[in-house]
């Protein structure tokens, strides 16, 4: 049996996940970002208890159809941007991407997404390309230029105009800096503005 889970982005959340559902007793076969795959052979499966389990450490069962394919559109994107997936070709923009992972058409699934989170895909899609720069900036092993490259910007002032509009201040500036924190990946979308 498949559960899809809601607000899971990283390595750290597939452990948790999977920690607390082994926990409850239940058999995990399988936990990948945003889903997970039980060995439902159990006649008293506890719906609530795995509800309940999830929830305590921030997660939610998504059981809403149109809530699944925004939750599969941003685990795309965050796949792709933070966890280097590969699955995006490197000449294929992201609309093209998202509808042949989909299946459906890319209007239907902005649409979706900006009544759903209330920013559209592209915002999305800059703020997770934005969080990923800051955090390699702050790694400090990697050249703005192969940032640039790895995010697939056209060019590096592409990027660092981006990255100002966003932060405020230059990529240079943003690295120089000692107080540099960043934003877990599930709360980017909520700190993104452009006009």
């Amino acid at each position: 049996m498949q559960l899809l889970i809601k607000n899971m982005v990283c390595n750290r959340c597939v452990r948790v996940v999977r920690e607390e559902l082994e926990a409850i007793g239940l058999s995990v076969l399988k936990v990948e970002l945003g889903m997970v795959t039980i060995n439902h052979t159990d006649e008293f499966f506890q719906y609530n208890l795995i509800r309940q389990t999830l929830q305590k450490e921030g997660f939610e069962l998504i059981e809403d159809h149109k809530a699944t394919i925004v939750e599969r559109i941003k685990h795309f994107i965050i796949n792709e941007i933070h966890h280097h997936k590969g699955e995006k070709n490197v000449s294929q923009n992201f609309s093209d991407f998202l509808v042949k992972k989909t299946g459906y058409e890319y209007s239907y699934l902005s649409s979706l997404f900006s009544s759903t989170e209330k920013t559209t895909i592209e915002k999305f899609i800059i703020a997770q390309k934005i969080e990923r720069t800051k955090a390699l900036l702050m790694n400090g092993d990697v050249s703005l230029s192969e940032i640039a490259w790895q995010l697939d910007y056209s060019s590096v002032a592409h990027l660092s105009n981006q990255f100002k509009q966003v932060v405020g201040v230059s990529p240079s500036v943003f690295k120089s800096r000692k107080e540099n924190t960043l934003i877990p990946i599930d709360a980017v979308k909520k700190h993104v503005s452009l006009a």
